[in-house]
């Protein structure tokens, strides 16, 4: 009987082997698909394997809850602003200027990086939370809630920075405040006045406005007044950045009605220093380069003319340089008139040699025709350099003129002693300019002695008045 009883318990041990085995090999699957519905973040793997201990003491990773789940956006209509019906939601703005990276005079404008913050309270995002603290968030929840729409006025292009990704970060508190900062770059508009260039000061703003909420619905204020707007150390190459300013203002649209718009305000006064070396020092040296010819003499054509045409055409190359680095205004600019004074003071060097020349010439044809000269030929007698040269012709083998009964009569006449007018005697008018004019012609070489005095000086008052009205 012992011998029948241990038969059938070896039997029953013997069919029940493979069920065992197989629900053991089945065991460890179904605990890791218990794992993986708890959730694939609350695992922590070292070395292949779950860390249990950690998974426990981890109470936020372990919670089923999702951000939108918390924060019940599917509960809400987020198209429709916070308190959609009632008054406007006021929505504070904060910015902080990274760097002013280009300042465009051709193009008249700007462009500007800068963290662009936005405050405002939306309840429907509101959470509960035991230790009061808030979550950040990034772009991608930002898609699913309401944000203000600003926008630049008047700026040509802008962008949101995507590297290594979009730089948007989303900080929403239990009590619903939020905090919506982006950081971008933008080009702006910016109308220059170049009247006084180089020497000029501009006045530039970024302007912030709602794009489709007005007054009614949307108010844009500074969150913290004068201190909403903070700057980096900015250092600029061509401008010295003299002042920071925000201000608000109202803007008037015919078909939507009235917005409210914030401005950022700054001033930039230009550095002289690069314009001095670039043209106001080499536009001096040009037109005291073209004095250098008051003292050449004045029967050295080729010096005197190859010097006076190098430096207008240098002069004019300089204004063409400036020129092309400036938007074509149609009112006169600074540097323009100290330019153009410039190379007239340049012009008039030539124009002066050239009447030095026609009078040299002339005073020595008189010269000439008062010698009665037989046969006389002007193109042998003037030089290859257009004037003649008295040292060059022997006028000794000429006979002396012999005087006649009118050059004696003129002579005694000269040598008489002027009688005082009688009455009834008519007195002949003097021209004094005519006489002036009558000897500077006759002794052209003056005028070079006059002009070494004459253009320094006028020059000398003319920067002097420049600089006055400009610095």
């Amino acid at each position: 009987m012992r011998v029948v009883l241990l038969a059938f318990r070896l039997m029953c041990l013997a069919w029940l082997w493979p069920v065992t085995q197989l629900n053991s090999s089945n065991f460890p699957n179904k605990r890791r698909h218990k794992e993986l519905y708890v959730g694939e973040n609350t695992k922590q793997k070292h070395g292949g394997r779950v860390d249990l201990k950690l998974k426990k003491m981890d109470s936020t990773k372990s919670m089923l809850i999702k951000s939108e789940q918390l924060l019940r956006i599917e509960d809400h209509d987020f198209a429709m602003r916070p308190g959609f019906g009632g008054s406007a939601i006021p929505v504070g703005i904060d910015v902080q200027v990274e760097s002013i990276d280009s300042i465009s005079e051709v193009n008249m404008d700007f462009t500007m990086t800068l963290y662009l913050r936005h405050y405002w309270q939306d309840d429907r995002l509101a959470f509960p939370s035991s230790s009061n603290k808030s979550r950040t968030f990034d772009a991608r929840l930002v898609k699913k809630i309401w944000v203000p729409d600003v926008f630049f006025v008047h700026s040509k292009r802008s962008f949101i920075h995507d590297t290594t990704m979009e730089n948007i970060m989303l900080r929403v508190y239990p009590d619903g405040n939020i905090l919506y900062s982006v950081r971008i770059t933008v080009t702006a508009l910016c109308s220059m006045d170049f009247s006084s260039f180089p020497l000029d000061t501009q006045n530039c703003s970024l302007e912030l406005e709602s794009y489709a909420y007005n007054e009614n619905d949307l108010m844009l204020y500074w969150k913290n007044g004068n201190d909403s707007l903070r700057t980096d150390e900015i250092v600029l190459s061509q401008f010295f950045i003299e002042d920071f300013q925000p201000s608000f203002g109202l803007a008037f649209y015919s078909s939507t009605g009235w917005y409210n718009r914030l401005y950022i305000n700054f001033i930039l006064r230009r550095h002289i220093f690069f314009f001095m070396l670039q043209t106001y020092f080499p536009t001096m040296l040009m037109v005291m380069l073209s004095w250098v010819s008051f003292w050449i003499d004045r029967r050295a054509v080729p010096a005197r003319v190859s010097l006076g045409i190098t430096t207008v055409l240098t002069m004019s190359t300089i204004i063409t340089g400036v020129s092309a680095s400036m938007p074509q205004v149609s009112y006169v600019k600074a540097v323009d008139i100290y330019l153009w004074a410039s190379f007239l003071f340049v012009f008039l060097s030539v124009i002066e040699y050239a009447a030095v020349n026609y009078f040299t010439t002339v005073e020595e044809m008189k010269k000439l025709r008062s010698a009665k000269i037989p046969n006389y030929n002007a193109s042998q007698a003037m030089a290859f350099d257009g004037c003649f040269h008295d040292n060059e012709i022997d006028l000794t083998s000429f006979p002396e003129v012999s005087s006649t009964p009118n050059t004696e009569r003129n002579t005694q006449s000269r040598n008489s002693n002027a009688s005082a007018p009688t009455e009834g005697t008519r007195l002949r008018r003097k021209h004094p300019l005519r006489q002036n004019l009558s000897f500077i012609m006759s002794n052209s070489y003056m005028i070079d002695s006059y002009s070494r005095v004459i253009f320094p000086l006028a020059y000398l008052l003319f920067n002097i008045i420049y600089w006055s009205m400009y610095a």
